[in-house]
């Protein structure tokens, strides 16, 4: 049985083994949506880093990233990061961003950032709680109507993650703080369990905040199944939640910590929001 100790992780470079990182990302996301190698064999030879995680001399995982520059400083763009489906739940993920930032400090960056899907609660125990990611950015429809295996059929949404490696985690980003009772009671979004055992999430309006010094927005924890199965209420929560993190975002909020709900009965998972 494999370990999280036999997957090694290193730097990639050449035309070959960039070739398989393509032939990788096509196997997860279909052929139309591979990045080209020529374009990732550009990006390393310009700052940029793709990494690949091996179990044996199998590519099982990769993580690529390029330069971006907003005017004022430079920063590390994460724009993929894939692995095999029989190889995902490993922390595979996990040990590639680590490494992606020790490889961007020798680099000279101290800040990289990426968009994920908040609705994917294993994303955002990893980018918010395990990493320390913050987010204070909502991107609509970020990519279009994505029509890949794990995306189409709904709208792109995307947060925006800063990551500042150069200094220590931030404190209680998995918020121990705060017991369960205490999130369930100032959830700024209610909802119901459906039939299926789906969260059915209720209206709300962002004006009315439970509290000012913390504010609490939960997710499914398996989004995925609910877009596989019930459409209708995947879009549901897609708008609602959109509604919730840009109003929070305009007035000042920031994504601060992830906290997992242990109780199987609470199909929910909550990213803990602070001011800035």
């Amino acid at each position: 049985m494999m370990t999280k100790e036999e997957i090694k992780i290193r730097s990639l470079s050449s035309t070959a083994e960039l070739e398989d990182v393509r032939r990788l990302e096509s196997k997860i996301w279909g052929e139309s949506d591979s990045i080209p190698t020529h374009q990732t064999i550009t990006a390393v030879k310009n700052g940029g880093l793709v990494l690949g995680a091996y179990s044996g001399d199998e590519l099982i995982g990769f993580q690529y990233s390029f330069p971006g520059f907003n005017g004022q400083s430079v920063y590390l763009c994460s724009h993929v990061l894939g692995t095999d489906e029989l190889f995902r739940n490993k922390g595979i993920g996990e040990k590639l961003k680590l490494a992606q930032r020790d490889e961007a400090l020798k680099l000279g960056y101290s800040l990289i950032t990426w968009t994920y899907d908040p609705l994917e609660s294993v994303n955002g125990y990893l980018n918010i709680g395990k990493l320390g990611g913050m987010v204070s950015t909502y991107l609509p429809n970020c990519y279009g109507e994505m029509e890949d295996f794990l995306n189409s059929g709904l709208p792109s949404d995307r947060f925006l993650v800063e990551w500042r490696i150069g200094g220590e985690k931030p404190a209680d980003t998995f918020g121990n703080a705060f017991d369960q009772d205490f999130v369930l009671a100032n959830s700024l979004v209610q909802w119901n369990v459906n039939d299926k055992g789906w969260p059915v999430v209720l209206p709300f309006r962002n004006e009315e905040l439970h509290n000012h010094a913390v504010q609490f927005v939960p997710v499914p924890k398996n989004y995925r199944s609910i877009r596989e199965t019930d459409i209708e209420l995947a879009s549901d929560w897609r708008m609602r939640t959109r509604h919730a993190f840009s109003g929070l975002f305009a007035q000042g909020w920031q994504v601060s910590g992830f906290k997992k709900i242990s109780s199987p009965e609470i199909p929910v998972n909550f990213y803990i929001l602070t001011k800035q």
